[in-house]
């Protein structure tokens, strides 16, 4: 609880990650940009630039270039990382963020 007000101290804390919430927003229908994941997600174009190349250099997102503009294919038979002892293919996080019928 804050000393000033007696309501409770708001967290900055998430249940996924950015990387995680970029991904998804690939995984969305329709045309995806940087600028557009930034925004929905409210964190700057560079750090969704960053995470995608991140994301990219695990072999989770192959980027093809038309254009001007990028395209994206998930690899989502890969397993989550840091999934310990049990194998969670990204398939399955990707179902459950996008869904939202699993509640």
């Amino acid at each position: 609880m804050s000393e000033l007000d007696g309501r409770p101290k708001k967290s900055n804390w998430t249940f996924i990650t950015n990387h995680g919430a970029v991904l998804a927003e690939i995984a969305r229908p329709g045309t995806v940009t940087a600028r557009g994941i930034a925004q929905a997600l409210g964190i700057t174009e560079r750090s969704v630039l960053r995470i995608i190349s991140d994301l990219e250099a695990e072999g989770y997102v192959e980027r093809r270039r038309g254009g001007r503009i990028n395209s994206y294919t998930i690899n989502v038979h890969l397993p989550l990382r840091g999934s310990r002892g049990r194998e969670v293919a990204i398939q399955e996080l990707l179902q459950l963020l996008l869904d939202g019928s699993s509640a």
